[in-house]
Formats: C-alpha cells, structure tokens, sequence
C-alpha cells in the first residue's frame, strides 16, 4: 500500500497548503534520449490565486512546464536542467516528492494513467485514505466532493465500464477531495461534453473564489476566456508571449491562427459548406441493439451512409458512442442487428477487415519502436511513399525515428491518424480525433480526412469538438438516450441545431 501510495504521489501530486509563489528562474530541461529540448530558458512567476492558461502548438513545451512545478520533473522524468524550480520557497529538485505532493495536485490528459483502483468510490477515496484522514473526515470530504462536483451518477461504477471524459471526472474527484491549494490540470476538456466542460468552468470559477492557484495546459480555449488572468502563449520550447485576457481577445482571428491557436468564441465558427454526396449508399445498418454484459446500452439504431461522407457521431459522455464506433468495427460482441455492405450481410471478423478505428486513447494502438515503423505496424505490403507523404502532411515527419511513446499527446493522435490513411481500409472511425490538437494539427487531419473522403471511403467522426465537426463533416447523427435522436447535414440552416448542442448560454 505505501509503494501504491508514493506512485499516486507522483501522479495526483496532490494536498494541504501552499503561500505565495511558484518561481521558474532560467529554467532548460533536456529529455535524457531526445535531442530536442522540453523547455529552453523559461522564467514564470505565478502569485498565489492566479489562473494561468499554458497554450500554444502540440509539443511547445506546455506539458514539461507543468510537470516542472508538480516534481514530475526532474523526480520521474530524467533529463538536463539549468536554473531551478521554487514552490512556496521550496527548490523543487531538491525535496522529495512526497513533500511536494503535499502542495500540488495534478489532472493529466490522460485519465487512465492515474486510476489505482478498479472502482469509483475507491478510486475518489485513495488519496485521502493514504493521508491518514480520520474516518469522519474522509467522509465528510467525498460528501463534499460528489455534491459539488456532481458525480453521484458515477459512484458504485467499475472505472473500466466509463467513458473517457467519465475517467476525466473521476481524476477531478479524487484530487478534488484531497483539497489541494494548487491545481495543475493538462488538456482537461479534451474528452469531455459541453455539458461537463461547463461543469468543469464552474468548479475552477469556485476554485478561484477560494484562492486557489490554478495553472490549466489547453487548447480549447472558449471555456476559459473569464477564468485566466494570465494567457502565456509558448513555441518551440519557449514562452514567446504573455497577455492579458482582454489583450488576447482584442487578436484578429487571423493573428490567433497564425499562432497555432483555437477559437476564444464557438459563436464565431461557422459550418464550412461542403459537397452533398450524391453516391450511393454502401453501408446499412438495421435494427441494431447493443449491450454490455446483460445491460441495453442502445436500441433500434438504423441508418445508410455513401461513399465520400463525413458523418459526425455526438452525444453526451456514456451515450454509448464509443461502443457503436467498436460495433461497427467488429470489436464489440453484444450486437443484435444486421450490418450491410453493398448489400451482402457482414459478420464481425469482415467488418474488421472492412474496417480501421482511431481510439480515444491512441495509447492502446501505438505498438512500433518508431514513429515511421509504427505508420506501416501490421499492414502487409505498406506503401512507404505514402507513409512519408502522409507523416509530412501530419507534421511527423521530423520525428520518424522518435519511439511513438516520446511524442506529446497531440503528436500521438496525429500518428494514428496517419496510420488510417495508410491502412486503406473502406470505414474508418475516429474517436475524439482532435484530443490534444492545436489550431494547425486540427485543420492539417481535416485535410487528410477529407483527401480521404475523396477516395469514396464512409468516415465516421466521434467527438465532443464543435469546431471539428463545423470544419469536416458533411452529416452529424445524434445519439441520446440509447437511440438515433437526430440525423441532419450540416450546412447553415442547421448551425442552430448544432450550436444548441455544443454551445452553453
């Protein structure tokens, strides 16, 4: 229990107490077995109370920066560093790491990484159990936790039957309960609804009016723009600018995504107009049901789609979306319904040939030593000058001998989705497929969607991503409450009923 609890240190880094300051003075930090610097002369000092927002392009610097305060770096991340780290007057690399997890608390993009138990009242539990609170105190706080952060709908739940943005809030709770005075959160809202990214905005407004000091790595920016008193904007390793929320929103758009950065105002993405698909219709889907161990998780779910479209799949988190995109791809067995494919019935084992799917957690599928090797893994005789085409397009290239394992988040999902293109498989389904990506990354793998989309192949889009889908697709169908509620294209009569979707008033 006690080396469980120096792991959960590392990853929660979490608890009681901190003053006034977080000082970075001439800060550069080398990754041992990387050429590339994470981080290259770095000064920031953030006052207790502020909220700073970290943005910038995948792989800026932005994830180093927050592990540098939470003692991920240099306590478990090994590398080179000059200058120094000081958290309430404290050298980082000089105390260890169970002092420092007495100070921050840490939510990382990917919630799985910091799950210890197999259920969700435990996993909300750990940190504080560890801590010696006294039973009524325990209590007291998972009382406080479920009530203001709203999870009592996911209590009693085995953690490997949530979502992603389900294992999101679960990650929020368990630091949340431990009430630290310093949070550090990295890409938050990369697999939530808009319905929790507005929970979310509400707990760090609450956060705020306690003082606590709040340090958020994002590229969905819109949720935040009331919340940052400080925008730092990084590139290639350095801090290349700070600002003022309202010297950030006086930015021309053009100026903002030149800077590799998302929209500051959903309300000002529009659909982009698209051909109508006019081919016809390859794949029908008949009366499927699925379910998850002897529990219906969705019902009379019936459609056709052609060749060449782009269909958008939204819905809340556990609307079942994640398990319809594994359905269709052959890896999900509790189906009962009839799948077509240029009207011959298909089985599982042939829609997995049919078919590939980018997961959520790109982690999952990321198996080869290189970048390169992993964009050709398990296809049989690959076209290398279309994995190097497609890397280039990415903005991989560069980092084809790189282990998949070393990139940032955002360069991983850019990876898998490279493998897509390559595979040439006919139905492709991407599940939150710009999780972690900045401005650029996100319009560099719609250009890639669509060249495929080009070739006739159906693309199936599952996201929480307003702009994503304004961008690429040409169809949305919207689950909820276990069935088909909305099948609409997208273009400008039906941005309404898009927005009212994505968009909280």
């Amino acid at each position: 229990m006690h080396l469980l609890f120096l792991w959960f240190c590392y990853c929660h880094l979490c608890c009681r107490g901190v003053e006034d300051l977080i000082k970075i003075n001439n800060v550069t930090f080398t990754y041992r077995g990387e050429g590339e610097k994470g981080i290259e002369n770095i000064n920031l000092e953030i006052i207790k109370g502020e909220c700073i927002l970290l943005c910038g392009r995948s792989g800026c610097g932005k994830t180093t920066l927050t592990r540098l305060i939470n003692g991920l770096v240099p306590h478990f991340y090994d590398g080179k560093q000059e200058g120094y780290v000081k958290v309430e007057g404290m050298k980082i690399s000089d105390i260890p790491m169970y002092q420092i997890s007495e100070k921050v608390g840490s939510v990382f993009q990917s919630p799985r990484t910091q799950c210890f138990n197999v259920d969700t009242d435990s996993e909300i539990a750990f940190g504080i159990e560890n801590l010696s609170y006294s039973l009524e105190k325990l209590q007291e706080n998972i009382e406080k936790t479920k009530k203001d952060l709203q999870v009592e709908n996911l209590l009693g739940r085995s953690i490997f039957e949530l979502s992603g943005g389900e294992k999101q809030k679960i990650a929020f709770a368990s630091i949340y309960a431990m009430c630290p005075d310093i949070y550090i959160l990295d890409e938050p809202s990369s697999n939530l609804d808009v319905d929790a990214i507005e929970r979310l905005r509400k707990t760090l407004f609450f956060l705020k009016q306690q003082k606590k000091t709040i340090i958020i790595a994002e590229h969905r920016l819109y949720f935040l723009k009331d919340l940052a008193d400080r925008i730092i904007y990084m590139d290639q390793s350095k801090i290349k600018g700070t600002y003022t929320t309202k010297k950030f929103l006086s930015f021309p758009v053009s100026f903002r995504e030149n800077m590799g950065l998302r929209t500051m105002d959903l309300y000002s993405v529009k659909p982009t107009q698209r051909k109508i698909v006019k081919a016809p219709k390859a794949l029908e889907i008949q009366n499927l049901t699925l379910w998850y161990k002897k529990q219906r998780v969705m019902s009379d779910i019936s459609f056709k789609a052609a060749g060449g479209e782009v269909i958008g799949i939204i819905g809340h988190n556990g609307a079942g979306k994640s398990t319809f995109s594994r359905a269709l791809c052959g890896l999900h067995k509790g189906c009962e319904g009839t799948f077509l494919w240029q009207g011959k019935e298909m089985n599982s084992r042939q829609r997995l040939k049919l078919s590939y799917m980018v997961m959520q957690d790109v982690n999952y599928q990321l198996f080869a030593e290189s970048v390169e090797r992993e964009c050709c893994f398990g296809i049989k005789n690959p076209d290398k000058e279309l994995a190097a085409e497609t890397m280039k397009e990415l903005g991989i290239y560069e980092y084809k001998n790189h282990h998949p394992n070393t990139l940032s988040g955002g360069q991983k999902q850019r990876l898998a989705v490279a493998v897509s293109m390559i595979c040439k498989k006919e139905i492709l389904i991407f599940d939150e497929p710009t999780s972690g990506l900045d401005f650029d990354s996100m319009v560099q793998v719609s250009k890639l969607i669509s060249k495929i989309s080009q070739m006739g192949k159906i693309i199936f889009i599952v996201t929480h991503d307003y702009e994503f889908i304004s961008l690429i697709c040409n169809r949305v169908i919207h689950f909820d409450k276990g069935t088909i509620k909305d099948d609409f294209a997208v273009n400008e009569e039906n941005i309404r009923k898009l927005q009212e979707f994505f968009i909280v008033s």
